[in-house]
C-alpha cells in the first residue's frame, strides 16, 4: 500500500522524509514533522492520522521513538493494521508494523535512518532501500526521492504508484514540503517538481521568509 523513508543528514542537520502509495494523496496521510518534535509516517491497511499527530507530541516531550510509538499504539485495537515509523531530532529511529497488514510488510530502523512498507511486491523493497540510500552522496531531498525510486524498481507497491510526497526541515530554512496527489508517474513529477522549485525565482524568494532561527525575516 505505501512504502516510506525517514532520515537525518548528520552534515547539515536536516531531516525529512518521503512516501509513496498505490492510491491518493499520500503526503495528506503519511508524513508529519516538526522541528520542535522529529518525523513520524504513519500509513498501513487502516492508515492513522491520528497516530502521526499523537506522535509528534509525545516526540516534543521528549520521548525517545521507542517509547513514543508504545505510547501511540497502546490502547489501539486497530494496532495491527497500521504501521508506524518515528525519528526524533537527534535521529532516534524506531517502527511499528501490525501483523494484519497486507502482505508482503516490513521495516527497517537504525541511528538516522528509518524505512517501512506494506502491500509490497517483497521485502526486498525495503532491504534494497536501505543499502541504496546509505551509499548515496548528496542532498538529503534528492536523496530521500531517489531512495523511493529504488524501492519502485525493486517491486514497489503491488498495485503500481499513483501519489508521492517529500518533507525535509531545517531550522535556517522555510519547510520544503511538495506533494504529487494523482499520477501515472509519481515519483518522476516530484523528482520534476523539487528541481522546479530549488532552481528559479520562487527558490530564490525563499531565502527571504522567517525560518526557525530567524522568525522575523523578511528580506
Amino acid at each position: 500500500m505505501t512504502f516510506s523513508i525517514l532520515a537525518k543528514d548528520m552534515k547539515t542537520n536536516e531531516i525529512g522524509g518521503a512516501a509513496t502509495t498505490g492510491s491518493y494523496c499520500v503526503g495528506g496521510w503519511v508524513l508529519r514533522g516538526s522541528l520542535d518534535s522529529g518525523l513520524s509516517a504513519s500509513q498501513g491497511a487502516s492508515a492513522s492520522t491520528i497516530w502521526g499527530e499523537k506522535s509528534l507530541n509525545y516526540l516534543k516531550d521528549g520521548k525517545s521513538a521507542e517509547d513514543t510509538i508504545q505510547k501511540v499504539i497502546s490502547n489501539d485495537d486497530g494496532k495491527e493494521y497500521r504501521q508506524l515509523s518515528c525519528m526524533t531530532l537527534k535521529g532516534d529511529t524506531h517502527c511499528f508494523t501490525g501483523k494484519n497488514n497486507v502482505d508482503y510488510y516490513h521495516h527497517h530502523s537504525e541511528k538516522n535512518l528509518v524505512i517501512a512498507g506494506n502491500m509490497l511486491a517483497s521485502k526486498k523493497v525495503i532491504t534494497s532501500m536501505v543499502d541504496f540510500f546509505k551509499k548515496q552522496e548528496g542532498d538529503l531531498a534528492t536523496k530521500l526521492i531517489n531512495t523511493l525510486k529504488k524501492g519502485e524498481d525493486e517491486g514497489s507497491d503491488i498495485r503500481g504508484l499513483k501519489s508521492s510526497c517529500l518533507l525535509v526541515l531545517h531550522a535556517d530554512r522555510p519547510p520544503l514540503t511538495l506533494r504529487i496527489d494523482n499520477s501515472n508517474q509519481p515519483l518522476k513529477d516530484l523528482e520534476k517538481l523539487l528541481k522546479d522549485v530549488t532552481s528559479d525565482k520562487y527558490y530564490e524568494w525563499t531565502k527571504t521568509v522567517p525560518t526557525k532561527n530567524n522568525q522575523y525575516k523578511y528580506k
